[in-house]
């Protein structure tokens, strides 16, 4: 198991506590969002003159959108970066709204998304995540049987969200990580309260059968804490890997 961490940042100055402390304290990489790589896409040396002395730095690059013309140019653009920077995944948000949404075009942008990842995956190396949210294309529980009955070979694979789930209405958790065991190659942990984010163990999201699934699949790549609670960086930090490391070490594999 790999941890990493994610969270916004609104100044170069919460960025680099950021970047500076997550080795620090454990993690063993960052999934960035959008903002704090956007101004480097074009200049990946640059990127890589300023950060490539903190390893896993960019192993998970956050990326959204709609799939439109202008949108794909974009993520083109992201899949050399990404190639350059020490990137495993790019993790995509599909920035539809649930309501436009509908079989049929789940399986448009099932099409369009296997075209992208094994674009991805052939010329760079690099791996296209779903990140399936709330009011986004695959949302509730049907939706990601109808998507990803579409991909063939992982050209995508899945981003499981604990709170974007809940948030949606899906409350066992460990079904779908069970149902989706061989499509799944990250995880942002995340708890939900009273319609808002909370940092890992202080919502009301049931952890323990999420953390006695991801045992029971054998899992072991990225699991980032997604922590956009809005509070101090560095003491969510601590919390959110203390939590998933107390859970996956607490609760006992079930057994048949």
């Amino acid at each position: 198991m790999k941890f990493a961490f994610s969270r916004p940042t609104s100044s170069n100055e919460q960025r680099d506590r950021l970047f500076n402390n997550y080795q620090k304290l454990s993690y063993e990489g960052l999934h960035l969002k959008h903002s704090q790589y956007a101004p480097y896409i074009e200049e990946p040396e640059r990127f890589n003159e300023e950060w490539a002395n903190l390893d896993g730095i960019a192993s998970g690059l956050i990326f959204g959108g709609n799939l439109d013309r202008d949108n794909q140019q974009v993520l083109r653009k992201l899949f050399a970066f990404a190639s350059q920077v020490g990137t495993d995944s790019i993790i995509f948000c599909h920035g539809v709204p649930r309501e436009q949404s509908s079989n049929e075009r789940l399986h448009q942008f099932a099409k369009q998304l296997t075209e992208l990842g094994k674009e991805a995956w052939q010329d760079y190396g690099i791996q296209l995540s779903l990140h399936h949210h709330y009011n986004q294309p695959v949302m509730y529980r049907e939706d990601f049987d109808v998507f990803f009955d579409q991909i063939k070979d992982n050209d995508v694979t899945l981003t499981i969200d604990t709170a974007h789930l809940y948030k949606s209405g899906i409350k066992d958790i460990a079904e779908v990580i069970r149902s989706f065991k061989d499509r799944i190659d990250n995880f942002h942990m995340k708890d939900f309260a009273n319609g808002d984010w909370k940092v890992l163990g202080q919502g009301e999201i049931d952890f323990e059968p999420i953390f006695q699934a991801v045992k029971e699949i054998g899992y072991d790549g990225w699991m980032s804490a997604d922590e956009e609670s809005g509070g101090e960086i560095i003491g969510g930090m601590k919390e959110c890997l203390d939590f998933m490391r107390k859970g996956l070490n607490q609760y006992p594999l079930l057994k048949d």
